[in-house]
């Protein structure tokens, strides 16, 4: 006897706008980079006012943390808000689930802690040469260990970065709006 309904089908495949590419987001870490100076410097003025510092080494373990919370509060409240930074409105991309749903807050957390670990690794790495060298030349070098994370996305298919991965988000390019007035 046959049944008259069928089984239920499977999910449809997602069609994902195309990852940004790599110059599309190394431009928007460029304009994050002038933004999070206001962040750090915000953060680092009220940890200074509050613990009384006198200068940058004091507190010096508290101060880290406290810049890295300060960091972490920026990007989760923008990513949660709208799945974007400033810069990356600017850039017309979007911070998404891998099925392409809103992030969960967890996901952002975790997002933004897997992306330290490329970074920090190489500015281990430059600390350990300059100081094995007695080169100091070697630390002006720092400056390029936040790009590190674009290693990884020269080795997958779809590019994205692996700290997204890991999270399971993605990023995508957002179509433009349409910049003509109504008549």
């Amino acid at each position: 006897m046959a049944s008259s309904s069928s089984a239920p089908s499977a999910p449809k495949s997602l069609t994902f706008p195309p990852a940004p590419t790599r110059a599309k987001r190394f431009a928007s870490m460029m304009y994050e980079g002038v933004l999070l100076f206001a962040v750090v410097f915000t953060a680092g003025y009220i940890f200074d006012t509050l613990t009384e510092s006198r200068h940058a080494l004091m507190f010096r373990g508290a101060r880290q943390v406290s810049l890295f919370c300060a960091m972490g509060f920026y990007f989760l409240i923008c990513w949660y808000r709208s799945g974007q930074t400033l810069p990356m409105k600017a850039w017309h991309i979007k911070l998404v689930r891998a099925d392409g749903g809103r992030p969960r807050a967890w996901q952002l957390i975790l997002r933004y802690i897997f992306c330290w670990p490329l970074p920090l690794l190489g500015a281990a790495f430059i600390q350990v040469l300059s100081v094995s060298t007695g080169w100091a030349s070697f630390d002006m070098l720092i400056v390029a260990t936040p790009f590190l994370i674009f290693i990884p996305t020269w080795f997958v298919s779809d590019g994205q970065f692996l700290h997204d991965r890991w999270a399971r988000t993605a990023l995508i390019n957002v179509p433009k709006k349409d910049a003509t007035l109504p008549t």
